[in-house]
């Protein structure tokens, strides 16, 4: 699990009061300051330095001043066998690697005119284990925002289940196609946003820039982290093709991951009051880090009030707790790290554990009987990848001696966000802390789970639909 850090760069992140200007950050910016919505703004610092921060703290109007943590993936496949790098860096020098290249076109969508059987569901464990079956209430107009490393939109069970943005699409008054005319058409400050946002690229195509797996082994690059979680919330149902997800929700896919896994504080602040602003009525979040820096004098605040603000907006936070320290699991409510933004106590956060097949809490998996609230599976997880493969329950197996199935409380997180988006379908006017409720009062009680966290249990979609 990814440590906070302090930005590299000398960026800061500043709270300016309702009243405060702007203008009070020239003075110590390089450039002009960034607004990150509502009173937060990222401002490069000409000197990064406890003297320099203590003058801009203390200027008028400047409420609260902290560095630009980092954030990531919570799930590290590098190797540090010397026999496994050497070979991979020897594919990378005969140049057997290389990012996919960016910005597919988005398919064109055609409607699935007869249910007909998923063929793989019968290797999803996770599925029966849920109690997800056919005619499923519908959760389609519900929109969950999967907030990651983007997603593959091209994909054949997912690309009929990606967001549309109503106010980018059609013909403007100049009869150009808004998707495309280089314009804002709704004014929500993206142009052209027709299905979600990438926050690294700052562009309208957020696709899940996975890497070859032989950049994975190196700690360079991730395996397509964004859609194996979003396949897991609503991978298409009866469509005959591959698995399905545990809604049929809409997906909106939103990137402030690299394809290294990295990113940053300020671009999650966007990417959540991005989903917020756009429809989005659950979060979906398998990323973090291990506690705010202790190193630090300040705690991450600005990610805090990002959440905030999505709780004001009757908006669900789905979290992964987090998979410990060296792949060894801790608990949150005690550890002088715990893991975050999970862990923050904040009432439209729902944190989420991992489970086996067997019922067992993960060895990787953080716990808390009073900030995790739910498990879900998360071990040995089947969903969508975007390469060849197209599904994956493997990440890697590697000239047989490394090895790593999808395993993770990232996968976990996503089946709790399906199942939120199911229930707000069935009770559209149910508040956040009512479907936090409703999910953690219908969870199966599971011993291993008894004493690590709020329910006891692990997610029972047949129960909480029974609500």
């Amino acid at each position: 699990m990814v440590g906070a850090m302090a930005s590299a760069n000398q960026d800061v992140l500043v709270k300016l009061s309702p009243t405060a200007s702007a203008k009070v950050l020239r003075t110590f910016s390089k450039g002009p300051a960034h607004q990150l919505g509502g009173e937060w703004y990222r401002v490069e610092v000409k000197q990064f330095d406890d003297m320099s921060i203590a003058q801009l703290r203390s200027q008028p109007g400047v409420e609260y001043v902290q560095p630009n943590f980092k954030l990531g993936l919570l799930e590290n496949y590098e190797s540090h066998d010397p026999a496994v790098r050497a070979y991979a860096s020897k594919m990378v020098a005969l140049g057997l690697l290389g990012s996919i290249p960016d910005n597919p076109a988005f398919p064109v969508v055609t409607p699935i005119s007869a249910a007909s059987v998923d063929p793989m569901f019968y290797q999803q464990w996770n599925m029966k284990d849920l109690g997800v079956k056919d005619g499923a209430p519908s959760a389609r107009k519900v929109i969950v925002a999967v907030i990651d490393t983007g997603v593959d939109y091209t994909h054949e069970d997912l690309a009929g289940s990606i967001f549309t943005n109503p106010g980018e699409t059609g013909l403007d008054a100049q009869g150009k196609d808004k998707s495309t005319n280089g314009v804002d058409d709704d004014g929500n400050g993206y142009i052209d946003d027709v299905h979600g946002w990438d926050f690294v690229s700052n562009d309208n195509k957020p696709y899940d820039l996975y890497t070859n797996k032989f950049w994975v082994v190196l700690g360079q690059g991730q395996p397509g982290h964004g859609t194996h979680c979003a396949g897991n919330v609503a991978a298409i149902a009866n469509n005959g093709k591959g698995i399905r997800g545990v809604s049929d929700a809409t997906i909106m896919p939103i990137r402030f991951l690299s394809e290294k896994g990295q990113g940053d504080t300020a671009t999650a602040v966007k990417a959540i009051r991005y989903a917020v602003d756009m429809g989005a009525k659950v979060l979906s979040n398998s990323w973090g880090s291990e506690g705010d820096d202790p190193s630090q004098a300040t705690t991450n605040e600005a990610l805090k009030d990002a959440i905030r603000y999505a709780s004001s907006k009757g908006v669900v936070f789905v979290a992964a707790a987090g998979n410990g320290h060296m792949g060894v699991g801790y608990d949150n409510d005690t550890d002088a790290r715990p893991g975050v933004p999970a862990s923050y106590p904040i009432d439209n956060i729902i944190s989420v554990a991992a489970i086996d097949g067997n019922d067992a809490l993960g060895a990787f998996s953080n716990w808390g009987v009073k900030t995790v609230h739910i498990a879900a599976p998360g071990v040995n997880i089947l969903s969508t990848v975007p390469s060849a493969a197209k599904y994956e329950d493997q990440v890697i197996n590697f000239l047989g001696v490394l090895k790593a199935t999808w395993d993770g409380t990232s996968m976990a997180a996503p089946h709790v966000a399906g199942a939120a988006a199911m229930y707000l379908a069935k009770h559209p006017n149910a508040s956040v802390s009512e479907v936090k409720q409703a999910l953690v009062s219908s969870a199966k009680h599971v011993p291993a789970l008894a004493g690590k966290c709020v329910s006891g249990g692990k997610l029972n979609l047949e129960s909480l639909l029974a609500l």
